[in-house]
């Protein structure tokens, strides 16, 4: 596994890659990986010929008072599961490497980010496009993986590559969970006891609208209200929203097309995000 730090250093190992006509694919990460960066990193390394796994927290896509100073981090850690999950190449910039000196282009994304995060973290998602976008640009994977915990942020990134004419397929990985159904996440450390227990009301809400709409449910207020009562439990709940999966605009009732239920909350100061699929397959779900 090489470690590397410099666009240019990057750039040579993987001509070899190409030239030698292999299937090259990308997890970026901003470290601290957990089960779920792992099960992006075995989707890479079941289709791809060489996994690469970039380690960078991308300092623009934190807001005031948010969290970057203290996102946790552990380099030697992450260099060892990435060893040990066969992982071809650690692309671990620094921020001037990323930014250099008088950076001043942005991609600027369109409807996907207005809602959901982007109504309260305005300019997240313009940073997570441009730091994908350089990413891509660096890499040029031919496929590139992300978590479905991260909904909003896959859906940019699809329309952003397709809008883009980008040469990468975008495959989206299922989310991992504890065995108590936490969505995993690089927050989840910062949680308390306590808190890590009243942090499952978050997928507990989800799972139980998803059971309601299994049964048969179609109609969005209720599935929302269902959910809502598990999320009592939470310090402060941000959002929760039935929406649309291909527009992410609000779902009408009764539910006709895919849906997905979406939600950030605070757990004592921690901002947790998760949703839940609500996508039938019969007849009258189906976009013509």
């Amino acid at each position: 596994m090489q470690v590397i730090t410099k666009v240019a250093e990057l750039r040579r190992a993987l001509a070899d890659v190409r030239n030698a006509d292999k299937r090259i694919g990308f997890v970026p990460t901003m470290g601290y990986l957990h089960d779920g960066h792992l099960a992006l990193i075995s989707a890479s390394r079941g289709h791809c010929d060489v996994t690469v796994v970039s380690i960078f927290v991308n300092p623009t896509q934190f807001g005031p008072n948010e969290d970057l100073s203290r996102y946790p981090r552990d380099f030697a850690r992450d260099e060892a599961l990435c060893r040990k999950a066969r992982v071809s190449i650690i692309f671990a910039p620094s921020a001037e490497e990323i930014y250099p000196a008088q950076f001043e282009s942005f991609v600027e994304p369109g409807e996907l980010a207005k809602p959901l995060c982007g109504a309260f973290r305005p300019g997240h998602f313009r940073a997570v496009a441009t730091v994908v976008c350089k990413l891509f640009n660096m890499v040029q994977p031919d496929v590139a993986y992300f978590g479905q915990k991260d909904f909003q942020q896959c859906a940019v990134i699809r329309r952003m590559t397709v809008d883009l004419n980008l040469p990468i397929e975008i495959v989206t990985v299922p989310t991992v969970r504890e065995p108590d159904g936490l969505a995993m996440s690089s927050r989840n450390r910062y949680l308390s006891p306590d808190e890590r227990g009243r942090s499952l009301a978050i997928s507990r809400g989800l799972f139980a609208a998803a059971q309601e709409f299994a049964s048969g449910e179609r109609d969005a207020a209720t599935l929302i209200a269902l959910a809502r009562k598990h999320l009592e439990r939470v310090d402060r709940l941000q959002y929760l929203e039935l929406v649309d999966t291909g527009t992410l605009r609000i779902a009408e009732s009764p539910l006709r097309y895919p849906a997905v239920l979406c939600v950030a909350a605070y757990v004592g100061s921690t901002r947790l995000i998760d949703n839940v699929a609500l996508s039938g397959r019969h007849r009258s779900q189906i976009r013509k």
